[in-house]
């Protein structure tokens, strides 16, 4: 059953990497449904577990040691969206759209698709509609379940809820927390334009504020390890 799962794939992260190489994929056929409903489930199960595994191509094409998977990213997300203060917002979809956001990057269909793989962002849209498609519909067979995933996903995407836009930016801090990790965790020095493509970006006046901690404890860290390699000197 797992042979007609998936194309492989990658997940990745920020736009301008010239001097990267994109990593490279192939693609096989989705997933077709055989009507029985207990396979077709465990099919959604199963993909699943690529959130687990699959790694984020960002940090693949930049050489991190062990880089995070996609559900790592999803996760952090989620436990942050928890300690958000804003009480307009409904914090309990905004966990849930954490936790489905990248769920189409599981699918061998997508991945994360980079802008320098040269596929317009029709055509990415294109198949990640197609995706999500797949899961509701031959794996999930259109079930609450299945539409509710759905809907958040959608309403991710379109951008206009302030539940949407908020996870959005969640999204771009959650990256630049994580380069600033491996910044620190394991001396990489490429990591720059993880930080330009994320916090200019945010909106909303919290993560602004969680951008502005983060810079400053990166600020602190770099003088620290300068004050450390002056002393070799």
């Amino acid at each position: 059953m797992l042979n007609r799962l998936f194309r492989t794939q990658s997940h990745s992260i920020p736009r301008s990497f010239s001097t990267m190489q994109p990593t490279k994929r192939t693609f096989s056929p989705l997933y077709n449904s055989d009507g029985n409903a207990a396979a077709d489930r465990l099919a959604f199960v199963h993909i699943l577990e690529r959130l687990k595994t699959q790694k984020r191509t960002g940090w693949v094409d930049h050489n991190v040691p062990s880089p995070e998977s996609i559900s790592d990213h999803m996760y952090r997300m989620a436990v942050l969206a928890m300690c958000t203060s804003d009480t307009q917002l409904d914090v309990s979809k905004c966990v849930m759209m954490c936790l489905v956001h990248d769920l189409v990057e599981t699918n061998v269909t997508v991945g994360d698709i980079t802008p320098r793989e040269g596929i317009p962002k029709s055509e990415k849209q294109r198949l990640e509609a197609e995706a999500m498609h797949n899961f509701v519909h031959e794996m999930l067979h259109n079930s609450p379940t299945a539409q509710r995933i759905e809907h958040l996903w959608q309403e991710y995407e379109t951008g206009e809820t302030p539940e949407a836009r908020f996870v959005k930016d969640l999204d771009r801090f959650e990256m630049a927390s994580q380069a600033f990790e491996y910044e620190k965790n394991h001396g990489m020095t490429t990591l720059q334009p993880f930080f330009d493509s994320s916090l200019p970006a945010v909106r909303h006046p919290e993560i602004q504020q969680w951008g502005k901690d983060l810079l400053a404890e990166r600020k602190a860290h770099q003088s620290s390890m300068d004050d450390i390699e002056a002393g070799r000197e």
